[in-house]
This record gives structure tokens, C-alpha cells and sequence, in this order.
């Protein structure tokens, strides 16, 4: 990263955000993991639990508090599975499951800590221009290219899927869930729309079976 300019460490930085969904909050004193998702406008949200909402000061390190890692002042606030946020809730569960703690939060991006330089947190929160058609492209590859998803983890992530599903596509790639986790599979370039969604999932499924 030595030697990168401004706006390729922000661009770097927010690969390297959606390129994850899982990290370890910082607070009080005291380390849990989470398991996050990120909204449709860009916001991150989590099941928290009380003590995590009441800290004072919070830091989330994505994926771990490891070297290496990027280190995100955040603020919590409480998500209402009632409310306009509520859909957020499901959309997690469509990603990890079901919660294991008892409350749910939004996290805003104060600041981050990224391969040396500091960014601001408004550089790394960006609406996903495709959320309007995500769920109808995933129920699409899903239904239609279901015996490509597996190939394409392995050849673009390294990662052996056995019953691999698409839960989530943004600009910049795809979230493939396996039984514990989620496989991020980058785009080989940006999408900007459906059909050009579909068109880089066939490229790219294409070159993982010819190359098996």
C-alpha cells in the first residue's frame, strides 16, 4: 500500500469493507465478534447486545483485532425490527442465520484506520445502486445457475461451497453463503446494472468451469 494516493487508499478501504462481513467490537474494555450487513444506503447493522449499545466508546476491527486489520470508529444506535430499519433484520438472518444476542443496532462510520492513512467515515458509506434489483437477481442465479456458484467460489475465492446460495450483489461483487460464512467473489470489473450483473456472472462462471 506504501506509496497510494488519497483517493486509491478510500477505494481500497471500501473494497476492503464490503469484502467482509464479520468483526470484532471493541468496547468498555471488553472484545465480541459480530456479524454485520451492509444496508442499502451503505449503513452497517448487527444483533448487539445492551452493554455493546450503552459503551461509550466503540471500535469495530474488520475482520479481527489483528494486524492487518482495518480499524472503524463506529457509533451504535438502536435498530427497531419494527421499524422503517426493521428489513435490516432479515437481511441479516438471510446472510448469517439466526442472532445469538438480543438487540439490534445501525453502526455509523466515524473514522477508519486503513493501511496507514485515516479516512473519513462519510468516504466509506455509499449506497449500493443495484438494491433494487439485488433480491431479484439472487432469486435469478439461485434458480437458474445454481451448479455455477460452486465453481465460481472455488475458481474467484479460493473457497470449496457445497450448497452455496446468493445472498447479496453489489457493484463490486457477490456474497455467496456456505454453511458458516460468507464467500466474497469480487467482480473482475464494476457492474453497474442488472444486466450487467448477468453478464459478468456468465463471463465469469463460463472461465471457472473451462478452467477446472
Amino acid at each position: 500500500m506504501i506509496g497510494m494516493d488519497p483517493l486509491a487508499t478510500v477505494e481500497s478501504a471500501y473494497r476492503f469493507l464490503r469484502g467482509h462481513t464479520r468483526g470484532e467490537l471493541l468496547f468498555d474494555e471488553r472484545v465480541n465478534r459480530v456479524r454485520y450487513v451492509i444496508a442499502p444506503a451503505g449503513r452497517l447493522a448487527a444483533p448487539v447486545s445492551h452493554a455493546m449499545l450503552d459503551a461509550f466508546d466503540t471500535v469495530l476491527f474488520v475482520p479481527a483485532n489483528a494486524d492487518g486489520a482495518m480499524e472503524i470508529q463506529v457509533t451504535l444506535s438502536l435498530l427497531d425490527p419494527d421499524g422503517p430499519e426493521g428489513g435490516l433484520t432479515d437481511r441479516w438472518r438471510i446472510y448469517h442465520g439466526d442472532p445469538e444476542e438480543g438487540a439490534w443496532a445501525l453502526i455509523d462510520i466515524d473514522a477508519a484506520r486503513y493501511a496507514g492513512s485515516v479516512i473519513d467515515g462519510v468516504a466509506l458509506v455509499r449506497p449500493n445502486p443495484l438494491a433494487a434489483a439485488e433480491s431479484g437477481l439472487c432469486r435469478h442465479i439461485n434458480q437458474n445457475h445454481s451448479d455455477d456458484l460452486g465453481p465460481v467460489c472455488q475458481h474467484f475465492a479460493a473457497a470449496d461451497v457445497e450448497h452455496p446460495i446468493l445472498v447479496g450483489v453489489d457493484p463490486l461483487g457477490f456474497d455467496i453463503r456456505r454453511r458458516f460464512d460468507i464467500v466474497r467473489v469480487q467482480a473482475a470489473r464494476e457492474m453497474k446494472d442488472d444486466r450487467d450483473v448477468q453478464e459478468m456472472f456468465d463471463q465469469m462462471s463460463q472461465e471457472a468451469h473451462r478452467d477446472r
